[in-house]
């Protein structure tokens, strides 16, 4: 019976070993801050959140132009963004119900 070896050994004269060892020894890359890391995360925290609003904010004006061009007309938010917070909830609770 032959029995093959499924590898190759490597000696210390081999260039591949010197490689392997070099690689092995070398200083880990340096991970990113904790800083870093938290602002990346609240910059999408940011990002997404805003993505949701200007998203509720085109359905509504879509939807009930009427309520969006009186709060335009008047200066008067609260109701805008009274409906926008039912939009986005009405959004959400068909999202949970689905899943």
């Amino acid at each position: 019976m032959n029995f093959a070896v499924p590898f190759t050994v490597c000696s210390p004269e081999s260039g591949v070993y010197h490689a392997l060892l070099d690689s092995a020894m070398s200083d880990p890359e340096p991970r990113p801050s904790r800083i870093h890391s938290l602002s990346i995360s609240l910059a999408g925290a940011v990002g997404v959140t805003a993505l949701v609003v200007a998203g509720a904010t085109i359905w509504l004006a879509l939807t009930d132009p009427i309520t969006v061009a009186e709060a335009v007309d008047s200066g008067e938010y609260a109701p805008l963004v009274e409906e926008l917070a039912s939009v986005i909830y009405k959004a959400l609770a068909g999202l949970i119900k689905y899943l």
